[in-house]
This record gives structure tokens, sequence and C-alpha cells, in this order.
């Protein structure tokens, strides 16, 4: 039968919504699989009604029931049912002459079964319509109806119409029925209906587009023939023009402008009024320069847009006419560190000065690590400009245009500086030192160590405090920040030594057990590699804290697992890592070998030109002993009598495991 089920509300907030919309279906098929119904459906909405459509069974299918009782033994006495039987009688819903034994098992027991005849759906609709919007979950919910309802809107209207027929119920205090609201620009009255097919029809002739794909088509074709007709290329957000689709239910792209005057304001700023505060789509011209024009993605219908562009220029104006203001006042103020005395990071770990202090510290510990490069890149001596890059990175936060625009931190300040002529290093550090974002990495190295130095400061600090992530709970993005530390260093290919950098700055901070935040920062490899997790863990279960050797270790050991014969090659390995388990493994005495085999699987072992900057061709190496290791196992006996010759032994494979721990333990891996 067919099936349809609006649910009308009024205007659905975007951001929320569309947080809950890949789980929206598949909460209406988990309420379907709850009465064992098969249906096949789709799921539309808009700003104002979520809809499911499809095809339903009339009844929900029969059910059998089986119930098992005592053995025969305990259930029939001198050849009378007993209170065990008859209360099985009374459980299942039948006399007593109707009990019967089955063999279950070998045991005959008391046996009964039975078929519960399916139910109409349109008597249980109803209830799964309620079950399925109370599953909904959309973060902060109204309440309306003296507080007694609460959803993410409240809801006006609802339709559920199986076949023909218009189930009647209530929920939520309204009633169902066979009417829909319109498109506001078509009334505010309730349209009557009669069938499924005629609310189709009905909606596409008031103004509604039910589909959201159909209604994001219908804006990029709009966004191209703007771009053609005024030669102008739109940037192109996806998570924007999501959202526009989840506010409109008839969108139409519009093209708006604003005075010239107002480019000399950075781009960003500009561009995040638009889309932060107004929802619109920014263009550029054909060289790339921001343009003195926007895209609005309005829901009226109208055959006269001209008063929805004024207005919306009008708003926009105003907006850019403070950051013009901002941006003047901020010029001509002062551009340095010292009000940052007045700004507190957090109460434990003093102002954001302090904040600039420590990180200082950390670049000037990492510029002595990577001094060469620092000075072939740089030019020359980097010391002074490292020092003042840092002490400059927060200085926007006590600009007017920073507080307006809280995202531009950091890039504001690349523009004040800038504008003050200060170094390039300088301005590119200040920049992105909040870098890695998507695909953007600092572009130097000098803009790198200060992008790292902020992410250590606030990673020690926390956690020096025990402010530290636990769940899904992380205030301070301390994970993004293990995250950022990375991705940078893997990006810039150098080797990074965690566990000696960490120990390298810790004297500026509180003591606390720096393995937990080594721990913490490693627990990030696994949101960033796309690969069997057991391969991680055997990597980080290595000696190994260098970045960039766990990243070749992870790639390299992963590319391996994914060979056909690596399960047979595993199985070797793997009872050579049993074998030697808490064992010591010492220098071997070749005076103590009995067996050839002994003296052929270590003269191969000695013969591995084993070079660990080549990870791959390292673990191929080892890897190709499993023929020596296999006849090894097949031809001599680990455990002699001979406790020197079972120790000699054990350390002949045991050396191969300790070769293999530079890397990774492959006893963790789960082929």
């Amino acid at each position: 039968m067919k099936l349809l089920i609006e649910i009308g509300v009024e205007e659905l907030p975007a951001i929320p919504f569309l947080r809950e919309l890949n789980n929206i279906k598949p909460k209406w098929k988990q309420v379907l699989d709850e009465y064992g119904l098969d249906s096949k459906f789709n799921l539309e909405y808009t700003p104002r009604r979520i809809v499911i459509n499809g095809d339903i069974p009339e009844l929900t299918p029969d059910l059998e029931v089986e119930n098992i009782g005592a053995p025969k033994s305990v259930a029939l006495q001198d050849g009378k049912w007993n209170a065990a039987a008859l209360g099985f009688a009374k459980k299942c819903g039948i006399s007593q002459d109707e009990l019967g034994f089955k063999e279950i098992k070998g045991k005959e027991v008391l046996y009964h079964k039975s078929v519960i005849k399916g139910k109409l759906v349109s008597d249980l609709l109803p209830a799964m319509i309620e079950k399925f919007i109370l599953s909904l979950n959309f973060g902060k919910s109204m309440r309306w109806g003296n507080g007694e309802y609460e959803f993410i809107r409240p809801i006006r209207s609802l339709i559920s119409i199986l076949g023909e027929k218009s189930l009647d119920f209530e929920i939520f205090g309204v009633k169902s029925k066979k009417a829909f609201y319109p498109h506001r620009n078509f009334g505010y009255d309730m349209i009557d209906f009669s069938s499924i097919d005629e609310y189709f029809e009905l909606v596409r002739k008031n103004g509604i587009i039910l589909s959201a794909t159909q209604r994001k088509e219908k804006i990029l074709n709009e966004f191209k023939t703007i771009e053609t007709k005024n030669n102008l290329k739109i940037e192109l957000d996806f998570d924007l023009l999501d959202e526009v689709v989840a506010i409109t239910e008839y969108p139409t792209a519009l093209l708006g402008s604003f005075e010239k005057e107002f480019l000399e304001v950075p781009s960003e700023v500009i561009i995040t009024s638009m889309k932060e505060n107004q929802r619109y789509f920014p263009l550029h011209n054909a060289d790339g320069k921001l343009s003195n024009h926007f895209v609005v993605v309005s829901n009226a219908i109208t055959d006269d847009h001209n008063l929805i562009i004024r207005g919306n220029e009008k708003v926009l104006r105003a907006r850019l006419s403070d950051a013009k203001f901002f941006w003047h006042s901020d010029l001509a103020s002062e551009f340095s560190s010292e009000k940052l005395k007045n700004i507190t990071y957090l109460n434990e770990l003093g102002s954001m000065y302090d904040k600039e202090l420590r990180e200082r510290q950390i670049a000037r510990i990492l510029a002595s690590i990577y001094d060469k490069d620092l000075r072939y890149e740089f030019g020359g001596d980097y010391a002074d400009e490292l020092d003042r890059a840092v002490m400059l990175s927060k200085a926007d936060l006590t600009t007017n245009m920073v507080y307006e625009f809280t995202n531009l931190q950091g890039v504001m300040g690349g523009y004040y500086a800038a504008y003050r002529d200060e170094n390039p290093f300088i301005i590119g550090a200040i920049k992105e030192q909040y870098l890695p974002n998507a695909n953007l990495y600092p572009k130097t190295l000098f803009s790198s160590l200060v992008a790292i130095s902020n992410k250590l400061d606030t990673l020690m600090g926390l956690f020096s405090i025990g402010k530290i992530p636990s769940g899904n709970k992380d205030p301070y993005a301390l994970r993004r920040a293990a995250s950022g530390i990375i991705k940078i260093v893997l990006n810039l290919g150098i080797n990074f030594d965690l566990r000696n950098i960490l120990n390298l700055i810790k004297p500026n901070y509180k003591n606390f057990d720096l393995n937990y935040l080594e721990s913490f920062v490693y627990e990030r490899l696994y949101s960033i590699y796309d690969v069997n997790p057991s391969v991680i863990k055997a990597c980080l279960n290595s000696s190994q804290s260098d970045l960039k050797r766990l990243n070749a270790a992870i790639i390299a050991l992963d590319e391996i697992c994914k060979m056909k014969d690596f399960k047979d090659n595993f199985s070797t390995f793997k009872r050579l890592s049993n074998i030697i388990k808490d064992s010591e493994i010492a220098e071997i005495n070749e005076s103590l070998f009995e067996e050839d085999v002994e003296n052929e699987l270590n003269n191969k072992f000695k013969a591995l030109n084993l070079n660990i900057d080549d990870t791959k061709t390292y673990l191929e190496s080892l890897f190709g002993l499993k023929n020596s290791i296999d006849l090894f196992f097949d031809s001599v006996m680990i455990n002699h009598d001979n406790p020197k010759i079972k120790a000699n032994r054990i350390s002949i494979i045991g050396q191969i495991y300790k070769a293999f721990l530079k890397v990774a333990d492959i006893k963790e891996i789960s082929a």
C-alpha cells in the first residue's frame, strides 16, 4: 500500500537539522524493523515539513511463537499433569488437553507452537509516527502548548495516509488531516487534497519543491547563469549551499552588489560577513580578485526581486560599514603583545601574554633542533624574527575586527603586521599559526614551528592543570591540536621525536605524567590513517617515538599486510613472538650450535643490509626470513634440556624479533 507522512513544522533551523539529517531515514527504518515491516520509502524535506512516502504492507507479518517447558518426567507424574504443566498451559493460552511434548536435544519437554496473526498497519501507524518523531535528536528543542510538547520547532500539521485512507489520530496536540500548508507566498491557510497523487501535484503548484536534490540543482543552474551573464565566478561553499537548500522551499539565486570602496577591507572580512551573517555567496572577477557583488538565495516567489535585492544590499552595506570602521581603527592603534597582559588565558596558566612567553620558549627549543634548515630557509640568522613572530602572534586578539569576527584571528594579525612592514616570515607565521585546516598547511618551516609551538603549549598547559578531554568532551580542542602537530610534521617531512621534545619543554609547566600526553598525541594517528587499526597499534608498540619514522612504519606495514601471502607469513612470525615471550635475548654463542639450520638462520639474518631509513625494504628483508625460520622451527627443539642451548636458540630468533621491534611489534597485528 502507498504511504504518505508529512510532519509540518515551523521553519527548521538549518544547522541542527542538517546534523541530524543523515540519521532521519535510518530512524524511520528502525521503527519499521521493530514492527517487522519491509518498506521502500523516500525521505524529503523543506524548512517547513519532513515527508516520508513509499510502499508499506497492509499487515505486519505473522509471528511464530515457540514455548518450551519442563521435561516430561517433571510435567507428567502418574499419568497426570502436575502444576508445572498446568502453568505452562496457562502461559500458552491453551487447555491441558492441548499439551504435548517434543524432543529437543535428546530430551522430551513440554512444547507448544502458536502463530500470532499480523496486525493492521493502519492501527499501528500513529504509535510508529510518534516513536519516530521522539527518536529524532536535533540538540536543543522548543516547547509549546503550555510547555507540554517538545521538538526542534513546534509541529503545526500532520498527514498520514495509507492507501486512500487518512488515518485519524492526534500527536503533540495536532490532529492529522488531508491538508498541508503551502509556501508562505501562496497563503497561510491549509490546502485540502484527496489523494497522495494530488498531494504531490498541489505541493508543486503551491510553491514547494520537496526534493532537496532538485532545489540544489535549481540553485546551481541559476549560479551558472549569473556567472556567464556577468563574467564572474561564484565562490562555492558546499556547506553553505546545504544550508540554503535546507532553509528554502522554492529557492531563487539573485545577484546583488555593494560599493567598491568596501573592497579596501581585507577580503576575508567581507567574505566572512557575507557567509556567516547573511548566507551570501561571494563572487570573484576574472582575475581572481574579490568582486563587489554577492549572490543571495531567496525563498520568496515574486515577479519582481528588486525589493529583495535592495533589502539585502542595505543589510550588507551596514555590516561592511562597521567592518571598514574597525579596519581603520585597528590600523591606527598600537599592534603589540602588551595588551595581552590584560586578557586571561586560563586562571591556572595566566594571561595570553604568559602563553606567548611559553610559546616563545618552545619555539627557541625547536629552532635549536632545526637550526640548520631554518638558517637555510631564512637566509641567515632568524632568532629575533622568530621571537617577534611568536610575541605578535596573538596581538590581534585585542583588535576591534577580531572581537567582531573571532574566526579571523591570525588572519587579521597577518594584515596588521603587513601594514607595519614586518618581515614576510613574521607575517606568514602569524597568518598560518592556526593551520592546518582542510588541505592548508603552513608554507615554511619558520611558520610551522610557530604553529607547533602554539599547539604544544596548549597541550602541555592544559594537561599540566588536569584539563584533559574525556569521552566526547574536548572544550579546548586538544585533539585537534595533537592532530595538527602530527599533520604539520608529516607535511614538512621532518624528523620529530615527540618524546624527546616533550621532555625538553616540560620545565615550563607543572609536573605531570608526560607518557599520558605522548599517548594522547599518538592516539590521533588512528583518525589520520585509513588502515587496519592493529597496524597502528603494532607500530606504536615499537620503541619508536619519532613521528616521521612512525609514519613510514605505518605506511610500509600497511602495504605489506595487504599482500596476498601476508597471512601465511604472519603465522610464522606470530609463532616466533609467542616463543620468545618474556625471554631475555642474549648475545649469540655460535659454539653452542648443534644443527646446520641454526647457523644458516643466524648467518642469513646477519647478512641482511638493514637500513631503517628505508622502512619498507627493512620490513620486507625481515619477512623474507620466513622460510628459514620455518625450517628452524621444524628442525630444532627450542626447549632443549641444556638451558644454555635453549637460551641460545631463543636468542637466534629473538634477534629477529628485536629488529622488528625497531619498527613494529608484529604480534599486535590482526591479520
